[in-house]
């Protein structure tokens, strides 16, 4: 079974840097994944694709050598093991609220004895290669999301789940979740209490041996991630970039014509 090039990056002492595909399409993907991300996930939750998407976004992928990943919808063992047999390498699950559902979650990521996912690696046997059923327990790597009150509540038995790889969080949830809904949600978050809640993940992380990994929006603030001790963060995706491309590129040519006005031609247009 073909090597997951994160964990490489982690033995070595190196930070992930992780892209994210909202967009069901497999040209985007191809795209995102020629730029020099070391992983990149697509977003089965909230994106705009579902599995017959997800499965040619993971083709096309392929030849970039980046790692591919999928945030899933839910908590169900369904759509975690489709993702796994599709050639997912990492698995993102959203709302992990306790160490109930963090073990519920790594039973659907790991064959027997470690867990109870069902073996049918109908692409993964081709992308990935043989061996799938004696290394994939090894080289899969599992992230439960915390993003919520609750799942804070239950962080350090979150954390010590046997088999989990790491916590990804979730800001924007998070943000509206803690403190009673006080600030709206969004990523790069600059309030003291939050800057101490993503903190108090990543030494829970370091407390319990695993790996923390944050959703950012700009890549100066994922490299202050990096300085917390976070060792995979997500910049953007191909949503934000799209339209922050878009609007920059408008704007410089509104501000380049000015109040410049078109030239009538005698024909009338």
């Amino acid at each position: 079974m073909i090597s997951n090039k994160v964990k490489d990056l982690w033995r070595d002492g190196k930070p992930v840097l992780h892209g994210w595909l909202s967009i069901g399409n497999p040209f985007t993907a191809e795209i995102m994944a020629a730029q020099g991300y070391d992983a990149i996930s697509v977003d089965w939750q909230h994106g705009a694709l579902d599995y017959a998407s997800l499965l040619p976004m993971f083709q096309a992928m392929r030849a970039s050598g980046v790692v591919v990943g999928a945030r899933v919808p839910w908590l169900d063992p369904g759509p975690i093991m489709k993702a796994l047999d599709a050639g997912a390498m990492q698995i993102i699950c959203p709302m992990v609220n306790t160490a109930e559902d963090a073990a519920r979650f790594v039973s659907y990521l790991r064959y027997p004895p470690l867990g109870q996912r069902s073996f049918g690696p109908t692409r993964a046997a081709y992308a990935q290669g043989a061996g799938i059923a004696e290394e994939a327990n090894d080289r899969i790597i599992g992230w439960a999301m915390v993003e919520t009150q609750a799942a804070m509540d239950n962080l350090d038995s979150i954390a010590a789940t046997p088999g989990l790889d790491g916590i990804y969080v979730g800001p924007a949830d998070l943000t509206f979740s803690l403190h009673g809904g006080k600030y709206p949600p969004g990523f790069d978050r600059e309030e003291p209490e939050m800057i101490e809640a993503l903190q108090a993940i990543v030494a829970a992380c370091r407390r319990n041996g695993i790996r923390a990994a944050l959703h950012c929006g700009t890549a100066e603030y994922a490299a202050r991630a990096i300085g917390w001790g976070f060792d995979m963060t997500t910049v953007s995706g191909d949503t934000r970039l799209l339209a922050g491309a878009a609007s920059a590129s408008v704007k410089a040519f509104r501000e380049a014509t000015g109040g410049a006005k078109v030239a009538m031609h005698k024909g009338g247009y």
